[in-house]
This record gives C-alpha cells, sequence and structure tokens, in this order.
C-alpha cells in the first residue's frame, strides 16, 4: 500500500524572535535555523514517519540545498526517485519569521519548484507501481497539479487536494478532488466566506458541494475542523497542547489524513488521526522535524487518554 505526493521541496530559513519588526525597523532575533521544508517535502515526511510507504514527485535545483533536502527524505524513508534536479532554477526556499506566540510569517521562492512540469508527473506516473492515493498542493504549477490529478483519477487513486497556499489556489483542480481539506484563509479567498465558527464552516462546506465538491475538511485550527460528506457533517474537536512552531501543522494534518484514508479509515476517524499528529507537531520546531513518529503518537494518546485505536504500520 502507498501514497504518492506531488509537491513543493524547499529549504526552510527559519528566524525565532519576540515580536515582529514594523515596516522598515530593524529588530534583533533569538535563533535561526536552516531547515528542510516545502509542502510537498513536509506531508510525504509525515506519510512515512507514520509508518506508511510514500514516493514524493518534485523538483530541486542541482546545488548544495538540493542535495540536503533529498538526503534528509531519504533518511525519513521517503522514495526520492522521482524528485528532478533542475538545471535551471535553484533549490526554492522559504524565508519564515516565527514570533513568541508560535504564529508566523512567510516569504517563499519557488525556485526549482516551478521547474516540475506535466510531462515530469507523466514520466514519474508511467513508473509508479501501485498507489492508492494522491497527495497535492499548489506551491507547483497549476498545470502540474492538474496533470498529476488527471492521471491519479484514470487510475482509481483517491485524491486529496491541500489548497494551499491560498495565492496558488485554482479552481480547476477541485473537479479531481475526493476531499479538500482548505483552512480558514484559504476558504475566504476561494469562496469569500469568513468562517470562524462551526456554523459558517458548514455554509463553507456546502458552498463548496454546489461547487461540484461533495467532501470537504474545514480547518478551523483551535476551534477544531468541520468533516462534510455529502451533505451530512460531523465536528471534530481541536486537541490543545502548548504551541512552539506552527509551521508545517497543516502539512502534518495532511499527511496523516491520507495515511488514515491509505488504510481503509473512515474520513473523520482519518480527521480525527489527523487532528492527533498536527498537534504534536506544533509542540516541535521544524516543519519536518517536529512531525511525530507513529511510536510518538501512540505514546501521546496513551499519555494523555485519547480515545484512539493504538496505530500499527500497515507495511
Amino acid at each position: 500500500m502507498c501514497i504518492t505526493v506531488v509537491g513543493s521541496i524547499n529549504t526552510d530559513i527559519v528566524a525565532l524572535t519576540d515580536d515582529y519588526p514594523l515596516r522598515g525597523e530593524t529588530i534583533f532575533g533569538k535563533k535561526i535555523e536552516f531547515l528542510p521544508g516545502g509542502k510537498g517535502g513536509n506531508q510525504a515526511t509525515a506519510v512515512a514517519k507514520l509508518g506508511e510507504k510514500v514516493n514524493i514527485i518534485g523538483s530541486v535545483g542541482q546545488d548544495l540545498y538540493g542535495d540536503n533536502v533529498i538526503n534528509t527524505l531519504k533518511k525519513n524513508n521517503v522514495t526520492t526517485k522521482f524528485i528532478k534536479r533542475s538545471n535551471e532554477f535553484a533549490t526554492g526556499t522559504a524565508i519564515i519569521t516565527i514570533d513568541q506566540t508560535a504564529e508566523n510569517t512567510m516569504l517563499v521562492l519557488k525556485g526549482a519548484n516551478d521547474d516540475l512540469l506535466p510531462a515530469d508527473i507523466e514520466n514519474a506516473f508511467f513508473k509508479l507501481q501501485e498507489s492508492k492515493v494522491l497527495l497535492v498542493q499548489m506551491e507547483v504549477p497549476q498545470e502540474t497539479v492538474i496533470r498529476a490529478m488527471q492521471i491519479a483519477k484514470e487510475k482509481g487513486m483517491y485524491i486529496i487536494l491541500d489548497p494551499a497556499p491560498a495565492e496558488g489556489i485554482t479552481m480547476k483542480a477541485l473537479e479531481y478532488a475526493d476531499v479538500i481539506t482548505p483552512n480558514r484563509q484559504e476558504t475566504k479567498h476561494m469562496i469569500g466566506i469568513e468562517v470562524n465558527d462551526i456554523e459558517s464552516a458548514l455554509h463553507a462546506a456546502r458552498t463548496f458541494e454546489k461547487m461540484g465538491v461533495k467532501n470537504s475538511i474545514i480547518k478551523m485550527a483551535e476551534k477544531g475542523s468541520l468533516v462534510y460528506q455529502s451533505g451530512q457533517w460531523e465536528y471534530v474537536k481541536a486537541i490543545p497542547v502548548k504551541p512552539v512552531d506552527t509551521v508545517g501543522a497543516g502539512d502534518a494534518f495532511a499527511g496523516a489524513l491520507a495515511c488514515g484514508i491509505a488504510t481503509g479509515k473512515d474520513l473523520v476517524s482519518a480527521v480525527e488521526y489527523a487532528t492527533i499528529v498536527g498537534a504534536l507537531k506544533v509542540t516541535k520546531l521544524g516543519a519536518q522535524t517536529g512531525i511525530p513518529t507513529l511510536d510518538e503518537v501512540n505514546k501521546f494518546c496513551e499519555e494523555k487518554n485519547i480515545s484512539q485505536t493504538k496505530l500499527e504500520k500497515s507495511r
């Protein structure tokens, strides 16, 4: 059983500070880290750390940063043979600032991610062995994402669209997705609905349904998630934790959701699992280094007395 992730691979330059500088202002920060990142890389790492087989299709530069991120993915048991080495662009970079509340701002330089082309997707899928779930986001070219979803649909794969970041969203991708997972910002960007409670999340889900998306997970951060399936809905509460770094929390959630679907969980149970993994992620620094392993998830559930069946690797 395998999951395929199509998406971005970056180096994250993370600066920790008590407060954000005002425009034109210079302040002193606390710490800087150079960490592996990118939504595709983060989500593939989450899948691998949670014990499932995963391929990543992405693009990095012919540079040291590209070498480093590939080596890190390999160490985390992600299959990297479908990563393209671009001759034209440097490895993508995200410049991230995290303040004392653990909230973040990002400036993403896409670099080699823009060199992941539909032809690269076709070549990779031709060589791919059986894969049950496709997980995509919007940090690589839109036509590349669409082509991946089209081929996955032809192969009968379950397609999860994480429509992030908001700036990269293409509404055309909605027609190929089996489920979408927008957060509050992405929901507002796509359909103009401000989500702040269950009622507004339900309104957003029903609006997506009118657009042809029968299944959606409306994420509301500390307010939990609304899971909508063909007219039926359930609310999944957030798990309170002390946040350290929210970067990559949505990616950890997406990777865990893909694992849940691939191993036969129903959508609500998969979201409950993803909620646990996402909560654990924000307690640690680093979009990939902070993602918990399967053993850490099980231990957390036992310590917090969370009603979650002990999980086992499917392989």
